[in-house]
């Protein structure tokens, strides 16, 4: 690591001595090679020392309530309606014109030409109003040549030609110029084209960044590629936001509660969801026909405790009161704009449909919690301080939606939530310990040596420098992981040292964790982590006796009817199981491992499933090493006796062959 003279170490202390004061549930003492801590230098890894990241976009898009039918007249309309409604003061600020702005002309040179019948001025003179209000711009378009418009039209004919493809830097450049912010980029066009994802929105994210070498400006990128190319594998640092579902409501379709919490379940992939990089489950349905208050306000409870976007789809001119404070509610805003930035996480569903979510929030020993209830009927939901990463000592509870304080508890809290409904609280009480591990070395961008003592999601708080005037970027990869990057915003000089908050997926025992420049950023000055463990995520891997691999579902895919395989163990989230009191193989917290189409014969398919409490998905963990499906008998089986990765999951008569034998770790 590049150090001034005034970092030079005064002494040091062995690893054997600080582990004696870092031993933690979840965590073991430090690894010996990168254990040294100076007692006189830049800090170690403390939350106290926490910067802030830029949250989740908050804002109004048009598609939801207008489809296709819009122009300056109902934006001009809206844009007023943010500012007098209060929901700009809120924090409400982007104005997203979505599909149907533009109709497909360009003239000889390749340039947009708009209807000036639809926006007099041009798209300049929108952005304009806009930016009048105190407000921020955005525009929508598709990476393919042409745009959902012209494959789905709604209000409006078919377009042709109201894509990007062609034109990247073009358009970005236009964009810039006529002053937008942030850009929506849809992928109808590049669906149909066979185009490859994460190949063409690098393309997009590159010709972002020269259009505005060129203009000055530069857009907040919105890839809409509906999680299609499992984009929390790939878009951090490259876009600002990834849709991670299908849309959320559908031309002409009434808000649904299932679609609700369809799109809340597939946007939960926490390790890609930090630094300003968010999941994007969807644009909001609240206060649109269809919804209840009380599914209102679990909407927004749902994509608080995610950290979600925050764009209101419904009609701001002309909501009621009620619509109003469920969308300005400071406390549930608060909950998904802190500064810390993380996704909360699922960490108790003691009784099937009984779910506790956690989410870790800034300064010490603070949470937000969701107690969601997907029961038809009222139940009791409790949350353990435990699961959270506290300690059992008495935390303070409050509801965020009433704004009242509940009072101090010892272990945990209990509610009673509605059917399809929750309680969204904060909490605050006394942060569990965690391990410090500092680099010893002169790199700016080191590994550490992790030790865990539970495979699970594990809070990892970063300390850094970075004197310079904007964010710097690295990579961080644990074990053989896909590597995420990291944004490390200034922290005003070069030997001023912040943190940055990341959630990783650890193995039990030994993990890698690291670090990496990023071509064309300035790394930062990376010095040491802290990592904490969150229980309630605590799982095991299934590691074949025969193969020495683990269960695994290939690149983080949550597409039900995935089949199961056998790959190199690295403590992915896609390779950590849960065995619940209901005898269910769980991972990602929501998917469960299935006998394919209840089967009962030879070669069945295992592949994930919503979990439904179904026979065909729960299994029985014998003391013999084999794993039996409750339905069949049969047992998990890597097929063929194959040991290579990539060898497929099925159910097969037991037969005492190391391919279905397996050992929990």
């Amino acid at each position: 690591m590049s150090h001034t003279p005034a970092r030079r170490w005064v002494r040091r202390l062995t690893a054997q001595v600080i582990a004696a004061g870092l031993a933690v549930a979840g965590l073991a003492s430090l690894d010996r090679q990168e254990a040294s801590v100076p007692l006189a230098a830049e800090p170690a890894a403390v939350s106290t020392s926490q910067i802030g990241v830029t949250p989740p976009p908050m804002g109004w898009a048009s598609w939801n309530t207008f489809f296709s039918s819009i122009d300056h007249n109902v934006i001009k309309q809206q844009a007023d309606a943010l500012v007098s409604s209060g929901m700009a003061a809120a924090g409400y600020k982007y104005v997203n014109l979505d599909d149907g702005w533009w109709q497909g002309a360009r003239d000889a040179n390749g340039n947009i030409v708009v209807d000036e019948n639809l926006w007099p001025g041009g798209m300049k003179a929108i952005a304009d109003y806009i930016h009048s209000k105190g407000l921020k711009a955005g525009i929508y378009t598709d990476a393919g040549k042409n745009g959902c418009g012209y494959y789905f039209p709604s209000t409006r004919p078919a377009a042709p030609n109201t894509g990007m493809e062609g034109h990247y830097q073009q358009d970005l450049e236009t964009f810039q110029r006529w002053g937008f912010d942030y850009v929506k980029l849809d992928f109808c066009g590049g669906r149909v084209e066979g185009l490859d994802q994460e190949t063409t929105y690098k393309q997009i994210a590159a010709a972002n960044e020269a259009a505005s070498a060129v203009t000055g400006r530069k857009l907040v990128l919105s890839f809409c590629e509906w999680g299609s190319g499992l984009p929390w594998n790939w878009a951090t640092g490259y876009g600002d936001l990834w849709r991670t579902s299908d849309d959320v409501l559908v031309f002409r379709q009434t808000p649904s509660l299932a679609n609700m919490y369809t799109n809340f379940d597939k946007a939960q992939h926490p390790a890609a969801q930090h630094t300003g990089y968010t999941n994007d489950p969807d644009m909001l349905m609240v206060g649109i026909n269809g919804l209840s208050a009380a599914q209102n306000r679990l909407h927004m409870g749902l994509w608080s405790i995610l950290g979600a976007p925050l764009l209101a789809g419904n009609n701001v001119a002309t909501m009621t009161t009620e619509t109003r404070d469920i969308l300005t509610n400071p406390e549930v805003i608060a909950i998904d704009q802190d500064p810390r930035g993380l996704q909360g996480v699922k960490v108790a569903e003691d009784t099937r449909g009984l779910q506790v979510y956690g989410k870790v929030l800034s300064g010490t020993g603070k949470r937000a919690v969701l107690l969601l209830n997907r029961t038809g009927s009222a139940a009791n939901i409790t949350v353990r301080w435990a699961d959270l990463g506290l300690t059992t000592a008495s935390a303070t509870v409050r509801n965020a939606w009433t704004r009242t304080d509940a009072g101090s508890f010892a272990t945990g809290y209990t509610a009673s939530v509605p059917a399809n409904d929750a309680v969204l609280l904060t909490v605050s009480g006394t942060e569990a310990a965690g391990s410090t591990y500092e680099d010893t070395t002169t790199a700016t961008t080191p590994t550490f040596s992790v030790t865990a003592g539970a495979a699970g999601t594990k809070l990892v708080d970063i300390t850094y420098a970075n004197g310079g005037s904007t964010a710097r970027k690295a990579t961080i990869q644990v074990n053989g992981q896909f590597k995420y990057v990291v944004a490390f915003p200034p922290t005003g000089s070069a030997t001023t040292y912040r943190t940055v908050s990341v959630l990783a997926h650890l193995a039990k025992g030994a993990n890698t964790v690291r670090f990496a420049p990023v071509s064309g950023s300035t790394a930062p000055d990376i010095d040491a982590l802290r990592v904490q463990g969150i229980p309630g995520t605590d799982g095991t891997a299934l590691v074949g006796s025969a193969s020495g691999r683990c269960v695994d579902i290939e690149k983080n895919t949550i597409t039900n009817g995935t089949q199961a395989q056998i790959w190199d163990c690295s403590g992915g989230r896609n390779q950590t199981f849960t065995h619940t009191s209901r005898g269910e193989l769980v991972v990602y917290g929501n998917k469960c491992l299935d006998a394919n189409d209840r089967g009962t014969t030879n070669g069945t398919k295992v592949i994930i499933w919503d979990c439904g409490n179904t026979t065909n998905q729960k299994w029985t963990v014998n003391s013999d090493g084999t794993i039996t499906s409750n339905l069949s008998g049969l047992c998990l089986d890597a097929s063929n006796a194959a040991t290579a990765n990539g060898t497929k999951l099925i159910l097969w008569t037991c037969n005492g062959g190391g391919n279905q034998k397996w050992t929990r770790t």
